[in-house]
């Protein structure tokens, strides 16, 4: 078989100093043949030696678009690879005109593979980390299901859907995990029905796709303060967890995201201000002597422009040390669980629920919960507190028992 060569090409702009652009270049039997990607990176972000994007030392919204490029380009090219390898299986004569044709055929909005990953390279450009995330999340959980076969968007019906959970279901996963991989596939189908690459075939009316009412997830101010009168080795890791919990709660259940990236410069004039990383929302919160504390006792690096020590400064991917703290701090906080005798899992987020919990019990009124923890409405609030414990109809089946 005559050998293919499929490469990866920057073609530099007209214009010093503006950004280039990158294609695939395909020779067969002296034929040469070029696809756009669709992609613009600068000249110094590109080693044409090794066909890969050069990623910049900080971690900012700058280097996670050329990751999102540079994880599209290995996509593509491992694509085109699968091609010719199974156009010379086929040992039939084929032109560089028609690995171009059969390529374009599944990235072109028909493979759907390459399409969800399309999605998740745009979300990443527009600065939608998380988001980006749970499809990337979502299509690894599918392709696995798929054993890595791609399948085109036409494909995908109620059949499919319903043997995808079926084989979560004998994974063992979780009726609300099974709900979150439904409802990311649904969205990444309905785009494709959108760009009219598909017709609307309702292939998940038969599947699970609402999420079930979650275990209790608050604790009590008693627990709050057992959790707090501890006594733990202090600047330990058990301490530290303890700590960024109860940071957590005094600051109205602000998330572990925003306390990670949480800068001194927030700090002014007895007042910490906010941007929630969820909804872009800006908050204000009165600076205690609760929260001067855990900052004084957990120092931040002296560099770092951080207000609390959970991420170092000047090394890359920010992100990922934030994620591996997370898993670090809950799994401690498991622990002080244990230790303080809690029958919940303890997690950060149990902080922020028990704020919430906590502030309804004492009548705090709905409208002053939900500006505090920064929803978006009321009525995001009120599902949120309906789901956090059964404290009142407890009280009412030992009514309705009294006297038995």
């Amino acid at each position: 078989m005559t050998a293919t060569s499929v490469k990866v090409k920057f073609r530099p702009a007209a214009v010093a100093g503006k950004e280039g652009s990158l294609c695939y270049r395909i020779i067969h039997r002296r034929m040469v043949r070029q696809i756009g990607t669709g992609y613009r990176i600068h000249a110094a972000e590109w080693n044409c030696r090794s066909e890969t994007v050069i990623l910049p030392a900080c971690n900012n919204a700058r280097s996670d678009m050329l990751k999102a490029v540079q994880e599209h380009i290995r996509w593509d090219k491992m694509l085109l690879n699968k091609i010719v390898v199974a156009l010379n299986a086929k040992r039939i004569d084929y032109s560089a005109d028609d690995i171009v044709r059969l390529f374009r055929e599944k990235v072109g909005g028909q493979s759907f593979f390459s399409f969800m990953q399309g999605i998740v390279v745009q979300l990443k450009k527009l600065g939608r980390l998380r988001t980006s995330e749970t499809y990337a999340s979502t299509l690894r959980s599918f392709m696995r299901f798929r054993k890595e076969k791609d399948i085109v968007i036409e494909q995908i019906d109620s059949d499919i859907i319903m043997e995808y959970e079926a084989y979560l279901r004998q994974n063992a996963a979780a009726p609300n995990t099974i709900s979150f991989y439904m409802r990311i596939l649904r969205a990444a189908y309905n785009r494709a029905v959108e760009k009219n690459l598909t017709e609307q075939k309702h292939p998940f009316r038969y599947v699970h796709t609402m999420t079930e009412k979650t275990v209790k997830r608050a604790i009590r101010f008693e627990d709050i303060k057992r959790i707090k009168d501890l006594q733990l080795p202090r600047n330990s890791s058990l301490d530290f967890a303890r700590d960024l919990f109860l940071f957590c709660f005094y600051t109205r259940g602000m998330s572990f995201i925003d306390m990670a990236f949480l800068k001194k410069s927030d700090l002014k004039d007895g007042i910490v201000s906010y941007r929630r990383r969820k909804t872009g929302q800006r908050l204000f919160i009165k600076w205690e002597n609760y929260m001067q504390g855990i900052v004084e006792k957990h120092s931040s690096y002296q560099d770092s422009p951080y207000l609390l020590p959970i991420i170092k400064p000047k090394k890359t991917d920010e992100r990922n040390q934030y994620k591996n703290a997370l898993m670090k701090v809950n799994k401690n906080l498991k622990l002080i669980a244990e230790m303080t005798g809690l029958s919940i899992p303890l997690t950060m987020y149990v902080g922020r629920h028990s704020w919430a919990s906590i502030a309804r019990n004492r009548n705090v009124p709905i409208a002053v919960i939900s500006e505090g923890m920064g929803h978006e409405s009321e009525t995001t609030t009120r599902i949120y507190l309906a789901s956090l414990d059964n404290s009142v109809i407890d009280q009412a089946n030992r009514i309705v028992l009294k006297g038995l």
